[in-house]
């Protein structure tokens, strides 16, 4: 998390899943975005494989579901501490390539709290932390509506 931005951060939690953060600031400023889910576009039947392949994640799910989370994510890719390190906009070399691309971007973007942070207390429960896309089927808990 400390890298140049553009730097992916894969760490183990929970002693069961992997997840990966990109770090966003200068070197040695911890900045970083956690990737919470992925849209399957292409590549789907070779994430589920990679996902069954993976005793702790070993369950089928609807498609849009395979990268509906931090730890499915990790795993619908295959990504786990061998990763850690990698320049993702230089498209860096490791058995496979792993990286950021510019897209054109959501119609609309949702915000709100981030979940499973009970614990963490105030400001953080309630910070506006979280982002998703309008209308995703890969969103893993759907954004409270507004009032």
């Amino acid at each position: 998390m400390y890298a140049r931005a553009g730097t992916a951060y894969v760490y183990f939690t929970y002693g069961m899943h992997w997840c990966m953060n990109v770090s966003c600031a200068n070197e040695g400023d911890p900045q970083a975005v956690l990737l919470r889910a992925i849209e399957p576009i292409e590549g789907v039947e070779r994430m589920e494989s990679l996902r069954l392949s993976n005793a702790k994640a070993a369950r089928t799910l609807a498609e849009a579901k395979i990268g509906a989370g931090p730890a499915r994510l990790c795993a619908a890719m295959g990504l786990d501490r061998a990763w850690d390190g990698v320049d993702l906009l230089t498209r860096a070399k490791r058995g496979e390539d792993l990286w950021l691309e510019p897209g054109d971007g959501p119609d609309e973007v949702l915000v709100g709290p981030r979940i499973g942070i009970d614990r963490a207390g105030e400001p953080w429960v309630s910070a506006p932390l979280r982002f998703g896309v309008e209308g995703s089927a890969s969103l893993s808990k759907p954004f409270p509506r507004a009032v």
